[in-house]
């Protein structure tokens, strides 16, 4: 870990409201996994975001966003996401939403294969899609013009948009977190 993390007690006056926002934004839609320390300071991207208000606040605004009333179903929210993560390899990303994939359905089998960067032979159609459009994205150049048709045609234009939002907020993640070794909780 590149940064300490800083106790409720040690934010500054910019850093309070943010970590006011970020703790109810994680009670709200992130639960689960360890992502807050017993004295309340925050883990995960969260504390590298406290850190540095000014990229934090708006970050944190988008991953709010993304992550408020998803249209795309749960199960293929978490392979595009675990897609992104494994791409990264970034351990704490992995970590949590490995739990809570678990928790929404997705088999052990099918999380192994994909946290070992490749594509399971048992998907539903719907993440299918989700694991090729994240998959294409995550490794560069311009989405294939069939992968895009297939999100539109099985998730609509919103969804497809929230696709690739989706994949990008989690590029942004991993990177976040790799950048500042964030390590999987004890």
């Amino acid at each position: 870990m590149r940064l300490p993390i800083i106790p409720p007690a040690e934010l500054s006056a910019e850093q309070k409201p943010l970590y006011e926002d970020m703790k109810q934004g994680i009670a709200a839609s992130f639960q689960g996994f360890v992502n807050i320390r017993n004295d309340g300071a925050l883990l995960g991207p969260w504390n590298p975001w406290i850190h540095e208000p000014k990229f934090g606040k708006p970050v944190w605004e988008l991953v709010k966003a993304i992550a408020s009333k998803p249209s795309l179903p749960a199960p293929v929210r978490e392979v595009a996401i675990l897609v992104t993560g494994s791409h990264f390899r970034s351990a704490y990303e992995l970590y949590a939403h490995v739990i809570v994939a678990e928790s929404r359905g997705l088999s052990d089998d099918k999380l192994a294969t994909i946290v070992a960067g490749q594509r399971p032979v048992d998907l539903t159609r719907p993440e299918a899609v989700a694991f090729d459009f994240a998959f294409a994205l995550v490794n560069g150049g311009v989405l294939p013009e069939l992968t895009y048709r297939a999100a539109v045609q099985e998730f609509g234009e919103h969804g497809a948009a929230e696709l690739s939002t989706l994949v990008a907020v989690y590029c942004l993640v991993s990177v976040t977190l790799n950048t500042f070794d964030v390590p999987v909780p004890d």
